[in-house]
């Protein structure tokens, strides 16, 4: 009960404009982007409308049955799901008589709590100045109550105050020296990015809607796949056999957050899932999908969400039990587009389904988990359907890996060393005539050193 008093009590407000099929959906969801924020929904108001106001978005008797029903809830804020011109924020404000502040600005405040790493501040830090410079006027009363630490606004997160005092000269020059950082770690990306395309490693990326459960699945495979390879036994020296023993114990700590919340996970993550057929594969999780994701954060954030543009593959995971799932895939195949990364190979992950067992049984008529075409349904956070996924994943990105047993002569040892980093080496052993390896590499490759096939 002492949480929800320092909770900020809001108000929401939603307008359907020309009966829009889906603002009942993105009301609910407006909901859970404030639970997310920490804040208690103690109302919400609703209007249809042909046309929005220009002055005050809705119409305006409603604003001042708005500032009433605010009042009489003791609503400390009112959020509106759409975006407000800086003129319409003003005039709300004016009149409402309490902070207003659109669903941009609400998600703003989401992403500036989650990010962890420089560049997604950075990033958030762009999007939200971005944002404000326009509506400095507007937004200076909910500006100066982010300092206090509960009720009337957001908890204090260590910027309000400054922004306050910042004019728009000083937003410019600062949006400029973040553009300017922001280009130096993009720099560090592409270095990363071009080292590990001169490895081989394929590159699988997961992709979904905010809370489909990416980092749950990622977190399974990380554990399912290090405990796995850790009972096989590495191979090598005992020296190697140590480190890597160890590497699995600490397994918990190559593990991502996660929360039931949306964005949970703001950061890029990339793991190596190591298979038991020694085959290996980069898996990366990054910022989740919503839908009307504001212009801003898309441009912010744009560097890491291109970084899908270079995966071999392309995981989306799907919230099954979710009943507005397939309007969350097309906003998914909608971004994907805009990013250019709508014609790379896609499975589609949908999770969740020991939810949909239990509630909805002729929604999942067979046993998990179940395969389709390009398709699995099966249930991460209990860890059903990881082998099966896997198999799919390995299907994709090493089809064109061969089995074959090749004799190599000793002095083409950079061969040997060539297929070790290119190759799935399954078995090496030394005889007088040279190395011989059985491995999976690929069909370029034994066309070209068909000589030492060995058949």
């Amino acid at each position: 009960m002492e949480k929800n008093q320092e909770r900020t009590k809001v108000l929401l407000v939603g307008v359907n404009v020309n009966s829009d099929p889906d603002f009942e959906s993105g009301l609910e969801e407006l909901a859970s982007l404030a639970e997310a924020c920490d804040m208690e929904v103690v109302g919400v108001e609703t209007q249809n409308v042909a046309q929005v106001n220009t002055g005050v978005y809705v119409g305006k008797g409603k604003v001042d049955e708005i500032k009433a029903v605010a009042h009489m809830l003791e609503a400390d804020m009112v959020v509106f799901d759409n975006s407000l011109s800086p003129m319409q924020l003003r005039n709300l404000n004016e009149i409402i008589e309490r902070p207003v502040i659109d669903r941009t600005n609400l998600i703003l405040e989401i992403f500036s709590t989650r990010a962890r790493t420089r560049e997604a501040q950075i990033q958030v830090e762009t999007a939200r100045l971005q944002y404000e410079l326009p509506r400095l006027a507007g937004l200076g009363q909910v500006l100066s109550r982010q300092g206090g630490g509960s009720g009337g606004g957001f908890a204090n997160k260590g910027a309000g105050e400054k922004k306050l005092e910042l004019d728009r000269r000083k937003i410019r020059h600062r949006i400029s020296e973040l553009k300017k950082e922001l280009k130096e770690v993009e720099k560090n990306r592409a270095t990363q990015r071009k080292r590990r395309l001169s490895q081989g490693i394929p590159l699988v990326s997961l992709v979904g809607y905010t809370n489909a459960g990416k980092s749950t699945l990622m977190n399974a495979l990380i554990e399912h796949y290090d405990l796995t390879e850790q009972e096989a036994g590495p191979a090598g020296s005992d020296l190697d056999q140590n480190q890597a023993g160890q590497e699995k114990k600490d397994h918990k700590s190559r593990k991502v957050f996660v929360e039931d919340m949306l964005f949970a996970t703001l950061d890029t993550t990339v793991r190596k899932i190591s298979l038991p057929d020694k085959k290996e594969f980069l898996l990366s999780d990054t910022v989740g999908f919503i839908n009307k994701l504001p212009h801003n954060l898309v441009e912010s954030f744009r560097s890491t969400l291109e970084e899908v543009k270079y995966a071999d593959l392309l995981i989306e995971v799907v919230d099954y039990s979710d009943h507005k799932y397939e309007e969350q895939m097309a906003v998914t195949a909608e971004t994907l587009r805009e990013l250019g990364a709508e014609t790379i190979p896609c499975i589609h992950v949908f999770n969740k389904c020991d939810l949909v067992e239990a509630r909805e049984p002729d929604k999942v008529p067979w046993s998990l988990p179940h395969k389709g075409h390009n398709c699995i349904y099966m249930a991460a956070g209990r860890k059903v359907g990881l082998d099966q996924l896997t198999d799919m994943i390995s299907e994709a990105v090493f089809g064109d890996y061969i089995d074959c047993t090749m004799l190599i002569p000793y002095d083409q040892g950079a061969l040997v060393s060539y297929f070790n980093d290119n190759a799935t080496v399954l078995e090496t052993e030394y005889l007088a005539e040279g190395t011989r390896m059985r491995m999976q590499c690929l069909l370029k490759d034994l066309q070209k050193y068909k000589e030492y096939v060995l058949l």
